[in-house]
């Protein structure tokens, strides 16, 4: 089985890519295949609306987001990682799952996929449980399963993430919820 993890951070090396490299290292150690998008390192333009899509084609951008439809078709479950930016998810993240309507419009691709959701805010109560239930909302537009730490709605963190043993707790808590869903649905 494969876990995608998705960091929605702009930055490189930040704590969002730092969460995702975490989990999927302790994805690997239970066996799973991994993989991951940094969306420091892609292009990724906002959907047009043209409705290309919705006719069965393919998306007339150019742009980074040809591979990861790939990638989010392929996995068997998908850990976000965002930094709460004004509320919420980062812009970035959001161009994604504005874009991934394709593989809504094409056969509910991601029907049935768990995800998890982490959030990294500037302070202990910054937004990051607003910021991942609003993931979560574009998670089931897509027919996704939310799963969270056990406890809660997923990792909430507080920058720097190396320092917050409490939120990087939650962050563990959810990926080994995580993984433990996926090995309990495993056909």
């Amino acid at each position: 089985m494969k876990i995608l993890g998705i960091s929605g951070s702009p930055k490189q090396e930040g704590n969002n890519e730092t969460i995702i490299k975490n989990v999927l290292e302790i994805a690997k150690g239970k066996g799973f295949e991994t993989d991951s998008i940094m969306i420091s390192q892609k292009k990724i333009s906002p959907c047009i609306a043209c409705g290309t899509c919705a006719r069965g084609e393919k998306c007339p951008i150019n742009d980074d987001m040809q591979e990861v439809y790939g990638k989010l078709a392929e996995a068997d479950a998908i850990v976000f990682s965002t930094p709460v930016y004004f509320g919420g998810m980062t812009a970035q993240l959001k161009a994604l799952f504005d874009r991934s309507v394709l593989l809504r419009r094409q056969g509910f691709q991601l029907r049935g996929k768990f995800g998890a959701v982490m959030a990294v805010g500037g302070s202990r109560n910054g937004g990051q449980e607003k910021t991942i239930q609003n993931v979560h909302d574009c998670m089931m537009v897509h027919g996704m399963i939310p799963v969270g730490d056990g406890a809660h709605f997923g990792g909430i963190a507080q920058k720097p993430v190396a320092d917050d043993e409490i939120g990087m707790k939650t962050v563990i808590d959810t990926i080994e919820n995580l993984c433990a869903t996926l090995k309990k649905n495993e056909l």
